[in-house]
């Protein structure tokens, strides 16, 4: 062996024993914390939790029909499969980058026949080469692309987390909107027969000489249109059934939900939200494992301003043709390291390291703002939820005040001492105050599920039962 080789082959070794990595360990950026998500002074943000299980969240709505239909998403949501699908070659990338750690094994069999016309000569050379080609990871290239790939594939997962976690908040918000549509339905159907029964009232009053035809008119108008806006109530129903099915993973055509008189009660929610709900949401973790990967693949920028170091070794058996060719005659090998350094790019290099910055520059960037959106949703809800409790009570006032209003005006028609005009403005302040009621509902029951999913899927609070 050459004295280069020696030297060299002592440099491989000095590598595998004292191999580092270039580039910058991770460091979590920080974040602007509002004190309310702050738990002795320390944002527990550093510790993502967004593998840990959510479990069945919507079961604080104690709805049967909505267990059954979240249930489907995780096996027939094609957005779901696509991002599961998505997991799976992330994790199929750092396998690919971590096999570059060991060297490649290959095999080669060939046989060759010549001719030589001078001679008049015809060989035939078989061969049979065993070839190991290993780069020596000594500046830490390759380890900075399986720490990347590492984090990559965390962010898949996070985006499956949220890819589940937005189809089933999505199929709770448009399934309460459809019962908030049955609800409505439901109201204009007795509306509508109230006011048949009014309509009949003042035939039988004009019939008597009583009133003027006008009333009749009126009565009849009041109801032609409620049955038609009764109607329409349908055209939402059947849209938000069919966006149930394709959440489901079925197609609309084949999928329907029965109407229902039942109602929905408002989940309680803890109002002192602890330190760690944040730290739950997918989104979040996935931003900041975006992140790390970003910062992985600056190692694997500045790894090229260094030599490649490789390590090569080849041997086996070639011969003529007739002789036996697996004998010692016919062995050979060779070994040997090898240095390769770029004297000149152009720049090359340097501009691939620069973008590297500005990459994770823009992911830090990307995950400070995820995170403050997050502060906002929980904060939108928590408000939310806080304002439309109040105006329910008040709206529920008013249906009762309207209700009176209307059964006076009523009476007081049958008595001869107001017009019809009277009865017709109190019957639509009633109806317009009890459609109000049905909406705020839907709104309060919109945002809790909204609410809960800006804390990641569940909450725990202090007498609430743990909602993982």
């Amino acid at each position: 062996m050459s004295v280069l080789n020696r030297i060299l082959l002592s440099g491989v070794f000095a590598a595998l024993v004292s191999a580092c990595s270039v580039g910058p360990d991770y460091v979590r950026p920080d974040v602007a914390t509002p004190a309310g998500y702050r738990e002795a002074g320390d944002w527990k943000l550093a510790a993502p939790a967004d593998q840990q299980p959510r479990g069945p969240w919507w079961e604080v709505f104690d709805d049967p029909v909505l267990n059954t239909l979240v249930a489907r998403v995780d096996v027939s949501n094609q957005d779901v499969l696509a991002a599961a699908a998505r997991l799976r070659q992330s994790e199929a990338l750092v396998q690919q980058a971590r096999a570059g750690l060991f060297p490649e094994v290959s095999v080669n069999a060939a046989s060759t026949r010549s001719h030589s016309p001078a001679s008049g000569n015809t060989a035939t050379t078989d061969s049979l080469l065993l070839d190991v080609p290993w780069e020596i990871d000594f500046w830490g290239k390759i380890r900075r692309e399986v720490e990347a790939n590492r984090a990559s594939a965390a962010a898949s997962a996070a985006d499956l987390e949220t890819a589940r976690l937005s189809a089933q908040a999505t199929l709770a918000q448009d399934y309460f909107l459809l019962r908030i549509a049955d609800a409505q339905q439901q109201l204009l159907d007795h509306t509508v027969a109230d006011y048949a029964r009014a309509l009949e009232i003042t035939r039988n009053r004009y019939a008597a000489g009583v009133v003027a035809r006008i009333d009749v008119a009126q009565a009849d108008a009041q109801l032609k249109s409620t049955q038609a806006r009764a109607i329409d109530v349908g055209v939402q129903r059947a849209q938000l059934e069919h966006a149930i099915a394709v959440l489901t993973g079925q197609p609309p055509a084949a999928f329907s939900l029965a109407a229902t008189d039942a109602t929905v009660a408002i989940p309680s929610i803890p109002p002192a939200l602890p330190a760690e709900l944040l730290e739950r949401r997918p989104d979040i973790a996935g931003a900041e494992r975006r992140v790390a990967a970003a910062n992985a693949q600056i190692g694997v920028a500045r790894a090229a301003y260094f030599p490649n170091l490789s390590l090569s070794a080849t041997g086996g058996y070639t011969g003529n043709s007739g002789s036996a060719l697996l004998t010692a005659a016919n062995r050979f090998w060779s070994v040997g390291p090898a240095l390769a350094e770029t004297l000149f790019d152009a720049g090359l290099r340097h501009a691939q390291n620069e973008q590297a910055i500005a990459a994770y520059d823009a992911s830090v960037a990307d995950y400070r703002q995820t995170v403050l959106a997050g502060f906002q949703e929980v904060e939108d809800n928590l408000a939310a939820l806080r304002i439309l409790a109040a105006e329910a009570t008040a709206q529920d006032a008013a249906v009762a005040a309207t209700r009176r209003a209307r059964e006076l005006s009523m009476n007081q028609y049958k008595t001869g001492t107001v017009n019809y005009l009277t009865v017709v403005t109190a019957q639509t302040a009633q109806l317009a105050s009890e459609l109000a009621a049905v909406s705020i509902q839907g709104r309060r029951l919109n945002a809790s599920v909204l609410l809960i999913k800006a804390l990641g899927g569940g909450w725990r609070g202090p007498g609430a039962a743990s909602r993982q």
